[in-house]
């Protein structure tokens, strides 16, 4: 799990191909790895990876090919900035907001407009995810968490603060730029519950079904 809140920036340093997927060596930046052990998950633009070798100066990671169609991952090239966040440990502060690091879609940047030390971007989301996102709700954009200001159908706005456009890969967003997308994952589970409120084999909470998964004794 994570929070959104970029810890570091890093850069790809290596990429290696292989037949069922992408091997990549991040270096990590200003990223403390200190604590960070082989297996450790660590979010790049949002995507949840991990681990697999820590050789000082960063780490290296595999991405699967499910992955790599599922998440702009495949547009990354050797120097490629990217963002970077540990999961969170039990205790750690909550900035952003729960962020699994695993990607719904690829939204597209479709409008940049530099507003003094601000930066505002339109967005557009994959049609199917416009429903998950609310005005003044809560979004994951390449693992930053970041409120949504507006929205227009499947396009929603954002107003990037200076702190951001500095600590982020955010700043470096042009027109045309692809970007992971999370949405809140409450609105997820909202809409399953409202699913299952429709299947009588599943509808209505009782006491009795709650004593029969033990939930209450």
């Amino acid at each position: 799990m994570f929070t959104g809140i970029i810890e570091a920036t890093g850069k790809v340093a290596a990429l290696a191909t292989k037949a069922d997927g992408l091997r990549l060596h991040i270096n990590s930046g200003k990223l403390d790895l200190v604590d960070v052990k082989l297996g450790d998950s660590i979010a790049v633009n949002g995507v949840c990876l991990t681990a697999v070798d820590l050789p000082g100066d960063g780490f290296w990671a595999d991405v699967s090919t499910e992955t790599l169609e599922r998440t702009c991952l495949s547009g990354l090239r050797v120097g490629s900035k990217v963002n970077l966040e540990k999961a969170m440990a039990a205790g750690d502060r909550f900035g952003g907001h729960m962020v699994s690091g695993h990607v719904d879609g690829i939204g597209k940047i479709v409008s940049r407009e530099d507003e003094g030390r601000f930066v505002q971007y339109r967005v557009r989301a994959p049609q199917q995810l416009a429903k998950y996102i609310a005005e003044k709700g809560s979004i994951t954009v390449d693992g930053t968490s970041l409120t949504v200001n507006g929205i227009d159908g499947a396009d929603f706005v954002l107003t990037i603060v200076p702190h951001t456009i500095q600590e982020t890969v955010i700043g470096d967003y042009a027109v045309g730029s692809r970007v992971n997308l999370e949405v809140d994952l409450v609105a997820r589970y909202l809409e399953r519950l409202l699913q299952c409120a429709d299947d009588d084999q599943l509808a209505g909470v009782t006491m009795d079904k709650l004593a029969q998964y033990g939930f209450v004794k």
